[in-house]
């Protein structure tokens, strides 16, 4: 019986591993990311970072985007909405021009039609990009511009517009409608708001 038991026992999947929060990118590395993928020519990559960035969906949201759900005819449609598999709620994002751009000539490289996935997987027994391969590209990602790979995550992708526009605004509210999240307090969590960002705002506040 206690063998059994031992040979059933599995070990955590992050056992070992780093745990917590993920860090966003900082607009540098942003550009740098960029830069790079474009004297590179790696279309689908760049088309997948920058959708990523101004997505702020989750991972398994943005594998399983159809070229229908970002574009209008055979355009790359400025804003687009997305049900999301987690939650079962819709969630509205913008598409910038640097994204629309980088998106239609993946899908003029790739030739997908709109009912394709728009990031379709190289593997035979998946339809589309799935989540470890794309946490395994951002990896690379992460290797490119010489940052730790502990530090980041796919989450890294979804946190790090969100980051900046609380930054930049403090407007949680805003930032909740774009994360999609129900409650205020989840996204106070995932932004790793705390009490010196609270003082901060109560400073500029005059009455």
């Amino acid at each position: 019986m206690e063998t059994e038991r031992n040979a059933t026992h599995r070990e955590p999947w992050n056992k070992g591993r780093i745990a917590g929060q993920k860090a966003p990118f900082k607009l540098k590395d942003i550009w740098a990311l960029r830069v790079r993928l474009q004297m590179e020519g790696r279309v689908r990559e760049l088309a997948l970072f920058n959708l990523g960035i101004d997505s702020k969906l989750r991972g398994c949201d943005l594998v399983a985007l159809k070229v229908r759900d970002v574009c209008h005819g055979d355009q790359v449609a400025p804003r687009a909405i997305v049900m999301q598999h987690k939650t079962q709620r819709p969630v509205q994002f913008e598409i910038t021009a640097v994204t629309r751009d980088a998106v239609q000539v993946w899908i003029k490289h790739a030739g997908l039609k709109p009912e394709n996935f728009l990031f379709p997987s190289r593997l035979h027994d998946s339809p589309h990009l799935g989540t470890r391969q794309y946490a395994r590209i951002l990896q690379h990602w992460v290797e490119d511009l010489g940052l730790d790979r502990a530090d980041y995550g796919t989450h890294s992708m979804r946190r790090t517009k969100a980051t900046l526009i609380y930054r930049r605004t403090k407007n949680l509210r805003a930032v909740q409608l774009l994360l999609g999240h129900s409650k205020l307090e989840s996204t106070v969590r995932y932004l790793g708001i705390d009490v010196d960002d609270a003082l901060e705002i109560s400073e500029q506040t005059e009455i």
